[in-house]
């Protein structure tokens, strides 16, 4: 197959390029000792991710649950869930820190009513879906916040609430976790008020016609090599493709308390 790439774009600011850079260079080489030609050298990165997705050629990537299901549906092959070693995570699944400035006055969730929400995206599980879910059973008439705001990304997000600009946001705790490593100046500006329900962590994908026998390299490839420290990253697992509809269920829950868009 020619114009094969990779991408991990989910965790990889630009602190943290070498470490997945290092990453994919390890699956790289079993992938070629085990006979696959066509093998990207490199990772592919881009700031447009859906231009990515649209691509042909994936090879291996790493989406977020929410697209995987609603509007990447049928595209791509679950490869494995990565298993993190941060707070907020359980085994392969994890959760959304909801984050406040660190002087703030809020001491729970009833207390954000009607506080300026900032979100990394609208496709987002941990910033949208899953906040969604938790703040449904206190909306009234569809609403619970004054506005919701996008950043762009989880890193931003935090910088606005950390500046003031925003009252409030849902971080994937995997993220908030690297980057009190990499940005403790950042993260020490705020601090989690709640956590949200658990949800299947952001799986490895390839794309859907890749072959049964490439799609086998690719889950030994990650079954010896995916646990790095630098990426909080500690193995995977391979679990039912279905455990991806669990993202569903709370965008249902959430549509059946009267709150389907986050508002």
């Amino acid at each position: 197959m020619a114009g094969r790439f990779a991408t991990l774009p989910m965790y990889d600011p630009p602190e943290l390029h070498q470490a997945n850079d290092a990453l994919w260079r390890a699956v790289a080489e079993r992938l070629v000792a085990g006979g696959l030609r066509n093998v990207p050298e490199q990772l592919t990165r881009s700031d447009n991710l859906q231009e990515l997705w649209l691509r042909d050629g994936l090879l291996l990537g790493q989406t977020c649950g929410y697209p995987l299901t609603t509007e990447l549906a049928g595209r791509f092959t679950v490869v494995a869930t990565p298993i993190y070693a941060a707070e907020g995570c359980e085994d392969a699944f994890h959760r959304s820190a909801v984050v406040v400035a660190a002087e703030s006055p809020f001491e729970d969730l009833v207390d954000l009513r009607g506080k300026r929400c900032v979100i990394n995206d609208w496709t987002s599980n941990t910033g949208m879906n899953l906040l969604r879910a938790l703040v449904a059973p206190l909306a009234e008439q569809g609403r619970f916040f004054a506005s919701v705001a996008v950043s762009g990304s989880h890193r931003q997000s935090l910088t606005l609430v950390a500046e003031g600009a925003a009252d409030i946001a849902a971080i994937d705790c995997v993220t908030l976790a690297l980057l009190a490593r990499i940005d403790p100046s950042l993260t020490a500006r705020i601090r989690i008020l709640a956590w949200s329900a658990l949800s299947p962590a952001l799986p490895f994908i390839t794309a859907r016609d890749t072959d049964p026998a490439t799609l086998g390299l690719l889950r030994a490839a990650l079954d010896d090599v995916a646990a790095d420290p630098a990426l909080l990253l500690g193995g995977v697992r391979h679990l039912p493709p279905e455990i991806y509809d669990d993202v569903l269920k709370y965008e249902r829950s959430a549509a059946d308390q009267g709150y389907p868009r986050l508002a």
